[in-house]
């Protein structure tokens, strides 16, 4: 279901939630700060998000009301450098991917671009330039029909003054009955048995496929047969693409903002 521009978007359990878009944190009982152990911030997003998944961090930022911690921007390497180095051009190191933002749903509705902001001051300090982010518009539901993403376009990125740089590569996902997707990479670690195949391997397993051979003729025929079994094709449009400029020269490197979208699309 499709919630109102006046809602923003929330997490609990791996299920959206929604406040309005108008309240505001006491910001006196909240404080953000840098998560030590990847552990911790791994375990709460994949706790709380709906993916379950979590992204080559390079910088993880908490946010905590009273010392607990209520939500996480997690900062990462992507898989190409390029999604990096077309928007900010020189090393890819000086630039990061917002690669997952997650607040709990008791967190007041301004709680993300004031998390938000604070986290982008510490990138500063580590040198960053420029912070690239995704938005994805396109929902997902289990294989029983039941709505586990509803898709969203990038409200609060927007409200933070992003840079919208229109919509990336078109594809065709791969859904797993739970929603979630799997992803070309993990097709690629499946069939040519690099580093994370068997994690790839699990997420068939964990819905029913057999246990997949190491040798690599057997795994490759067991990876097309499972992936045409247990997942199905969901044509998508491409995610929305936002950027920040940190600095002097980030903010250079950005290009004029096209027209933000303003409702979801396939």
């Amino acid at each position: 279901m499709l919630r109102p521009p006046e809602h923003v978007q929330r997490w609990r359990d791996r299920r959206d939630r929604y406040r309005p878009a108008g309240e505001v944190i006491r910001t006196r009982d909240y404080e953000v700060a840098a998560i030590a152990e990847d552990r911790v911030a791994k375990g709460f997003v994949q706790h709380h998000h709906y993916s379950a998944s979590y992204p080559a961090a390079r910088f993880r930022q908490g946010l905590y009301r009273h010392g607990e911690l209520v939500g996480v921007a997690v900062f990462s390497h992507p898989a190409h450098d390029r999604v990096l180095t077309s928007v900010f051009p020189g090393v890819a190191t000086a630039a990061v991917e917002l690669g997952r933002f997650v607040l709990l749903d008791d967190v007041p509705g301004n709680g993300e671009t004031w998390f938000l902001a604070r986290a982008f001051e510490q990138l500063r300090r580590e040198g960053l330039e420029g912070v690239v982010s995704f938005s994805d518009p396109v929902p997902r539901t289990c294989a029983d029909g039941a709505s586990v993403f509803p898709g969203h376009i990038g409200v609060i990125y927007q409200a933070h003054n992003a840079i919208y740089l229109g919509r990336g590569r078109a594809q065709v996902l791969r859904i797993l009955p739970d929603g979630r997707a799997f992803s070309h990479r993990a097709v690629t670690k499946l069939r040519s048995g690099v580093r994370g195949w068997r994690y790839a391997a699990a997420m068939l397993e964990h819905h029913g496929a057999t246990p997949a051979p190491a040798d690599d003729v057997g795994r490759r025929a067991w990876a097309a047969h499972w992936i045409a079994a247990l997942t199905r094709p969901l044509r998508h449009a491409g995610n929305h693409k936002y950027a920040w400029g940190l600095t002097t020269a980030g903010r250079r490197a950005l290009v004029t903002s096209l027209p933000y979208p303003k409702r979801l699309a396939a």
